[in-house]
């Protein structure tokens, strides 16, 4: 055997010692504000924490947000993305009020990445974009109840690999907005403050910053789809409704196409009524500032622990009154002019086109903790007490007596006499379900066909996880399935194919390849039914005479 020259030894010990050479960070540079951001490269290249508003501490505490006037230098957009202050349980409801002391303290907030300084942005792009790309642009708005939830939560960067995949690449952007009582705080306080719906004005100028900026990143600002699931997919109705249906910037549309997943009308009192009072007059009441003779001002001038806990103090979603939410989009007169319904039924919505759908079990969540409810009666007084202030004793009779069985009308629907976690559970799970979801989107589809009839719309219903004992379908799992992937099948496949051709041609068939086609839902009122392995058209015909009812009745239906 030969032994190796001392040159041939040199050579080798000098191309192993010397590293690969990484891929450059990519750099993208501003015009408004100006700014230099450095990301994290890769196969999708990650940028996080981009600021889009001045930070909403101290005086601008419960405020609109402040678009930043000033250069920011350089910003390394690399760390890990934050969150704003967090709702997760009430800190004053037995028996979640120890979870919610331990939950909402500033330590653990801090653990978990959140803070009051939150109102950034993350945007994945595909490597190589450069700034003549002109992508098509999917703007993430997450979900919570509004109470919880930020762009931490939904990495973006499997869904820019598939559509890589698919050959329909796309740049992602995920917002910050506040929530709970940073975000939605009610009443006439607020109202005459004009510091209503700071969530959705967070959305707002979130969006106007993506006009600005996402060209830089290789976006195209007028080829721009908002997307989001449950409080998500109801902030993009509302983004479609906002200031009567004007969703223009500078003279351009902020968006062309909306997605909603899981959400869409919700019915709501105004932010001064008696619903929204009792919020503000609880939180006041909590931060000892009832004595002020200025309580928002008071409010303002807490420490953020203190405001945190007085803000969480309130009922919560994840609790015994689920969905009757303390914070939630309201009414303002300025923001939103009247109830979303108002306004769907008033044509008075962005002519955008859209996709809407549900999960089948959309209220099985929501229905988990109120095993106490084990009559009619009991259920009546319930749904009496926590969320429809306004209805008469007749009416929630009625509502109720269209759900007469829960082997045919209780949700996880389709599955007989199983899954009745207590003797109400299905008949309540149904309701919530229909109300607050599945029923209401029919009727927003049915509005904006009548008054827009060449405004193009599909609708769909997952069932997906048929099957899954008492949730069956539930609201969230698609989040699972269509942004995660985590089960790659059929359904993940095909919702990703129909959802990023809407993205790149506003119509979910251009590029469908070998699934069936997705009909127009004004053409024959057909939902797309996603199941694992397999889709299917579905009439939209389900549970009739709750859709009349609710017509009929929505005034006194509001969360």
């Amino acid at each position: 055997m030969r032994t190796p020259s001392l040159v041939w030894l040199a050579f080798s010990w000098v191309v192993h010692a010397v590293p690969t050479p990484r891929a450059a960070a990519p750099t993208v540079t501003l015009p408004s504000p100006v700014a230099t951001i450095v990301g994290t490269a890769g196969n999708v290249e990650v940028f996080n924490n981009i600021p889009f508003a001045q930070a909403p501490t101290g005086s601008l505490r419960l405020k609109p947000p402040q678009p930043i006037q000033t250069s920011l230098g350089t910003i390394q957009a690399t760390g890990s993305s934050q969150s704003c202050p967090q709702f997760y349980f009430s800190t004053s409801d037995l028996p979640t009020s120890v979870l919610g002391i331990l939950a909402d303290n500033p330590l653990v907030q801090v653990a978990t990445n959140a803070g009051e300084d939150c109102l950034n942005i993350d945007i994945r792009r595909p490597a190589g974009t450069t700034s003549d790309s002109k992508l098509p642009v999917l703007v993430w708005i997450f979900g919570g109840g509004f109470e919880l939830g930020s762009k931490s939560m939904y990495d973006g960067t499997s869904l820019v690999q598939s559509s890589i995949d698919l050959n329909l690449p796309v740049i992602f952007v995920a917002m910050n907005y506040r929530v709970g009582g940073f975000g939605f705080l009610p009443g006439k306080e607020i109202k005459e403050d004009g510091s209503s719906n700071l969530g959705l004005l967070d959305q707002r100028l979130a969006l106007e910053w993506v006009a600005d900026n996402i060209a830089a990143f290789g976006g195209d600002p007028e080829k721009v789809t908002i997307w989001g699931e449950s409080a998500g997919a109801i902030s993009v109705f509302d983004q479609m409704v906002l200031y009567d249906g004007d969703n223009t910037y500078k003279g351009k549309p902020l968006f062309r196409g909306g997605i909603m997943d899981s959400g869409s009308v919700v019915p709501a009192d105004p932010v001064d009524g008696v619903k929204g009072q009792a919020v503000y007059d609880h939180v006041v009441s909590s931060a000892k500032c009832s004595s002020a003779n200025d309580t928002l001002a008071c409010l303002r001038d807490l420490s953020y622990d203190e405001f945190l806990n007085a803000a969480n103090s309130v009922p919560g979603i994840l609790s015994y009154s689920s969905i009757a939410l303390s914070y939630v989009p309201r009414p303002d007169g300025k923001v939103l002019t009247a109830s979303p319904d108002v306004l769907g039924r008033a044509g008075k919505f962005a002519r955008v086109p859209f996709i809407v759908g549900d999960q089948e079990d959309e209220g099985t969540l929501f229905a988990l903790f109120q095993s106490n409810i084990t009559t009619t009666d009991e259920l009546v007084k319930y749904l009496s007490d926590y969320f429809f202030y306004d209805a008469s004793q007749e009416q929630l009779d009625e509502l109720i007596s269209l759900y007469p069985d829960t082997t045919t009308y209780g949700s996880p629907f389709r599955t007989g006499t199983s899954n009745n976690l207590y003797p109400q559970f299905k008949r309540l799970a149904a309701i919530l379900g229909d109300l607050t979801f599945t029923i209401t989107r029919r009727a927003f589809l049915a509005y904006a066909a009548e008054i827009a009839p060449n405004l193009p719309s599909w609708s769909y219903l997952s069932s997906y996880d048929y099957g899954t004992p008492i949730l069956g379908t539930f609201h969230g799992s698609d989040l699972l399935q269509v942004f995660y992937g985590i089960w790659p099948n059929y359904a993940a496949k095909s919702s990703h194919t129909y959802y990023f051709s809407f993205v790149h041609d506003l119509d979910p068939n251009v590029y469908r390849g070998s699934y069936p086609e997705w009909p127009e839902w004004q053409e024959g009122q057909q939902l797309m039914n996603f199941q694992a392995n397999s889709v299917a058209l579905l009439a939209d015909n389900f549970r009739n005479e709750t859709y009349d009812f609710i017509l009929k009745n929505v005034d006194t239906f509001h969360i």
